[in-house]
């Protein structure tokens, strides 16, 4: 693992865990009934000291009804808002607007309806398969997780010898290309600062998001070329490690020592992302009103996405997986 990427990880461990101890009242709230999991840069481990915290509440319901009460929430909330400005973390985005509060039924209820996206209950479930890290709650995190993975391996029992999560990795196509989409439909009649901030996120996007999204990919392509079927418990273990740990992952494994060259490269150039994205924003923005170096780090994106494109073929070569994810 590169020095770089074991030191955000060190850092943004430690890091979570002094956020969690700050939160020992929303703990205390939530217990048994709901659960707080950190996406983005926290939950991909890989966070710097301008990161912000990207946050979604989950909790149980009964009946129909939520069983984290109104009050209860506004307290949780109350909690992280002076844990993160204790911290010297920036305020969440949209002035908390996104701070909204779901249930597993919602997450899973929602899948494939067309409710799912205006709800945002596609993005919650899908990071908090792909990146998430809880902070409180971790009874009802894991309960939220199975349900979440029993809802796309419904017909797994039918299919137990040659099981395609081909549910599951459309969603994440469709969630890589939902980013995409959100970007594209901003950057038109913006003025220069605003472009500059939008090439700046896409930059991001096509390294962070892309590496969440078919680090996955890989991840349950790897498992269906060497077994042959992709089992639930294999889903829960693509949960638990981070998106760079799923490079790791197809490091270790023997049958994919013709990708390893591609995937060594594919850290080092993630690496050099985390490096370059390593300042505040406005400092970054600045670096995207200069046209030479907007090329420069757009090369370097669009290298980055040959190279996970290249290790996709590596892998999945002449699987009926990797026909489904491609055609």
């Amino acid at each position: 693992m590169g020095d770089l990427i074991k030191l955000r990880r060190t850092q943004t461990d430690n890091r979570l865990s002094k956020i969690k101890k700050l939160l020992k009242g929303a703990a205390r709230y939530a217990k048994g009934k709901g659960c707080v999991y950190t996406t983005g840069s926290f939950g991909r481990g890989e966070a710097n000291k301008f990161s912000d915290l990207d946050l979604f509440i989950v909790g149980q319901s009964i009946n129909g009804k939520r069983s984290l009460g109104r009050l209860d929430e506004i307290c949780i909330t109350a909690d992280l808002v002076r844990a993160t400005r204790k911290l010297k973390i920036p305020d969440f985005s949209g002035d908390g607007e996104y701070l909204a509060h779901y249930t597993i039924a919602d997450l899973v209820n929602t899948l494939g309806r067309s409710e799912d996206d205006a709800s945002n209950t596609f993005t919650a479930r899908l990071l908090l398969l792909l990146e998430s890290q809880p902070l409180i709650g971790r009874d009802v995190y894991a309960q939220a997780i199975h349900a979440v993975i029993s809802a796309y391996w419904r017909d797994f029992n039918d299919h137990k010898e040659d099981f395609i999560p081909a549910f599951l990795a459309n969603d994440i196509l469709r969630l890589w290309r939902t980013f995409c989409v959100n970007y594209e439909a901003n950057t038109t009649t913006d003025p220069p600062e605003k472009k500059a901030k939008r090439k700046l996120k896409n930059y991001k996007l096509k390294h962070s998001r892309l590496l969440t999204c078919y680090s996955a990919l890989l991840f349950l392509l790897a498992v269906f070329k060497i077994h042959k079927t992709v089992t639930p418990d294999a889903a829960r273990e693509m949960v638990k490690l981070r998106p760079i740990q799923r490079l790791y992952f197809l490091l270790s494994a023997k049958e994919f020592v013709s990708a390893h060259g591609k995937i060594n490269e594919l850290i080092a150039r993630y690496e050099k992302f985390l490096e370059r994205s390593q300042a505040p924003e406005p400092t970054l923005i600045k670096t995207f009103l200069d046209r030479r170096k907007t090329r420069e780090y757009f090369d370097e994106a669009n290298a980055f996405g040959n190279v996970v494109f290249e290790v996709l073929q590596l892998i999945g070569k002449d699987e009926r997986f990797f026909r489904l994810l491609t055609v």
